[in-house]
C-alpha cells in the first residue's frame, strides 16, 4: 500500500475518535468503489413531503421507532429509550438538489436531531443540533466516508433551535454546496476546498432525517464529549419535523456508477419516470360518489334506467308474493274458522243429548272380527256399569234371545282351580241361567262371542277352551 495511503487511513481512524459520529452511524450495502452495486432508484421531481400524516406509500422507510404525525406539529421523533433512534431514510436518491427541512430540535444532553444526505460510496452532507446547546446549529460533510474535524461548522440561531421551528436549507451542486438557516446563506463549499474535489460530496444521496444519543454511555468517549455528555433516559426526548421539500436537479429513473471512481462524471442516469415519480404523483382513491360525479350523462342516464327496470321487477315480484301469501292465509283461516263451527256444532249436539263433553271415557279394546285385530274404543256411557241405571241398553245374551239378561257369575272355587291349574282336570262348568229357556252348557270357541283382549289359557292344541285331553 502506498506511503500516502497508509498516512491517510492512520489520521482517519485517528480523527474518527474527536469527530461527529455521523459518520460512524452510516453504512452501505454496497459500496461502488469496491465493486459493481445494482442502480439507486432517482426521485427525478420535486416534492413537498409534509409530516402532518405519513408520506406516500414506497418514498420512505421508518427504522428504529414511531413517527407520530400531528396536522399542528407535524412528525414527532421520540426517542423514549437505549436504542432507539427514529429515523426517516427515503428510497429514492438525487443527483445535485436542494432540500429544505422545517424542524426544532430534541433538548436534552447528549441528544442529537440530525438532516443527514448519504450516498453509497458515503459522501455525505449534515445539519446537526446538540439538545445540550439550545443557541447553535452545526453544518458538516464528508467525501468517500473519510472524516475530517475541521469539516464542521457552528452557527449561531436566532431564538435558538429548541424552542420554535426553522428552515435548514441545502442546495447543491457540482460547483458549490450551500448551507442556508431561514432564508440566509451562511456557508458555502467550493469542491477545491474538499482535498481538490476528491472529498467533495459529488455523488447521488438520499434524506435522512432522525434523532439519536451521541451520549449514549456505550459511546467512543471522543462521541460522548462532542455530544455535550452523557444521554439521560428518564424522561423522553422528542424532535418536530413539519415538512421536507426535496427537489432532484437531474431527471430519470434511476442512477449507476460506470466506474470506481466516485466522481460525478462517471454517473449514468437511465431515462424514464422513477418509481418515487410515480408513488408520488399516483392519484388517491377515489370515493364512490367522486366516480359517479365523473360519469359522462349518458352513462348516468342508462344507470338510472337500469336500476328503474330492476325495481319494477322487483316490485312486481313483491305484489305477486304479498296476494300470494295473502290467499295462502285467507285458505288457512277458511279451514280453521270451518274446525272452529264442527267444534261448536259438535259441542252443542253433547248439550242437547245431555252428554258432558269432558266426560269422555277409555272404554278398552274391543275384538274386530274383519281385522282379527283388538282395537281402541272410545264411549260415552250413560251410566257407569252397575249403576242404578242398570245394564246398557244392548247387554250381552248368552242365551242368544232378544230379551236382555245379565252373565250369570262363576263360582269363585272353580276358577280358582282352574286359573291355579290351566289346562288341567274337568272343564269348568257354567250354572244354568236364570232363564227357563234350554241353553247349551258346552263353551268353545265355535260358539262364543267376540273375545276382547287375549285369548287366555288354552287347555289343548286344538284351541278348545276347557276342552279334555
Amino acid at each position: 500500500m502506498p506511503a500516502k495511503s497508509n498516512l491517510m487511513l492512520a489520521a482517519a481512524l485517528f480523527s474518527s475518535v474527536f469527530v461527529s459520529p455521523v459518520a460512524a452511524q452510516l453504512y452501505t450495502d454496497c459500496n461502488p468503489l469496491n465493486q459493481t452495486c445494482p442502480p439507486d432508484p432517482a426521485l427525478g421531481t420535486m416534492h413537498m413531503f409534509n409530516f402532518n400524516a405519513t408520506p406516500p406509500e414506497h418514498t420512505f422507510n421508518l427504522t428504529a421507532g414511531t413517527v407520530e404525525y400531528n396536522a399542528d406539529t407535524g412528525g414527532a421523533f421520540t426517542m423514549r429509550k437505549r436504542g432507539e433512534s427514529v429515523t426517516l431514510t427515503s428510497n429514492f436518491y438525487f443527483f445535485f438538489g436542494k432540500t429544505e427541512v422545517f424542524l426544532k430540535a430534541a433538548s436534552g444532553t447528549g441528544v442529537i436531531s440530525s438532516i443527514v444526505w448519504s450516498s453509497d460510496v458515503l459522501d455525505e452532507v449534515d445539519w446537526e443540533f446538540k439538545g445540550g446547546n439550545a443557541t447553535h446549529a452545526f453544518s458538516n460533510y464528508f467525501g468517500k466516508g473519510v472524516p475530517d474535524w475541521k469539516n464542521g461548522g457552528d452557527h449561531p440561531v436566532e431564538g435558538g433551535v429548541l424552542d420554535d421551528y426553522h428552515n435548514y436549507t441545502c442546495v447543491w451542486t457540482k460547483e458549490k454546496l450551500e448551507w442556508w438557516l431561514d432564508g440566509g446563506l451562511i456557508r458555502t463549499l467550493l469542491p477545491k476546498d474538499a482535498n481538490n474535489t476528491f472529498y467533495y460530496p459529488q455523488t447521488p444521496m438520499k434524506l435522512s432525517i432522525g434523532i439519536w444519543a451521541g451520549g449514549d454511555p456505550d459511546a467512543p468517549k471522543g462521541t460522548i464529549e462532542w455530544a455535550g455528555g452523557v444521554t439521560d433516559y428518564s424522561e423522553p426526548h422528542t424532535m418536530y419535523v413539519k415538512s421536507a421539500f426535496v427537489e432532484d436537479y437531474s431527471s430519470g429513473k434511476e442512477y449507476s456508477y460506470g466506474d470506481r471512481s466516485g466522481s460525478w462524471e462517471s454517473i449514468k442516469i437511465v431515462s424514464g419516470n422513477s418509481t418515487a415519480f410515480e408513488n408520488i404523483n399516483k392519484e388517491p382513491e377515489k370515493s364512490l360518489s367522486d366516480k359517479w360525479n365523473e360519469l359522462p350523462s349518458g352513462t348516468k342516464s342508462g344507470v338510472y334506467a337500469a336500476a328503474g327496470g330492476v325495481g319494477a321487477i322487483l316490485l312486481v315480484a313483491l305484489i305477486f308474493y304479498y296476494f300470494k301469501q295473502r290467499r295462502r292465509g285467507q285458505q288457512e283461516a277458511a279451514l280453521a274458522a270451518q274446525r272452529l263451527e264442527q267444534d261448536r256444532v259438535e259441542l252443542e249436539r253433547f248439550k242437547k243429548e245431555g252428554r258432558d263433553p269432558d266426560a269422555l271415557a277409555f272404554d278398552g279394546a274391543e275384538y274386530n272380527a274383519k281385522s282379527g285385530m283388538a282395537t281402541t274404543a272410545y264411549g260415552l256411557p250413560d251410566s257407569p256399569p252397575g249403576s242404578s241405571a242398570g245394564p246398557p241398553e244392548k247387554a250381552w245374551d248368552p242365551t242368544g234371545s232378544s230379551s236382555a239378561a245379565a252373565m250369570p257369575l262363576l263360582r269363585d272355587d272353580t276358577m280358582s282351580n282352574y286359573r291355579d291349574s290351566p289346562g288341567s282336570g274337568p272343564a269348568p262348568q257354567i250354572p244354568a241361567p236364570t232363564s227357563t229357556s234350554p241353553v247349551n252348557r258346552s263353551f268353545s270357541p265355535s260358539n262364543a262371542p267376540g273375545q276382547m283382549g287375549s285369548s287366555g289359557p288354552q287347555g289343548n292344541g286344538n284351541g278348545a277352551y276347557g276342552g279334555a285331553r
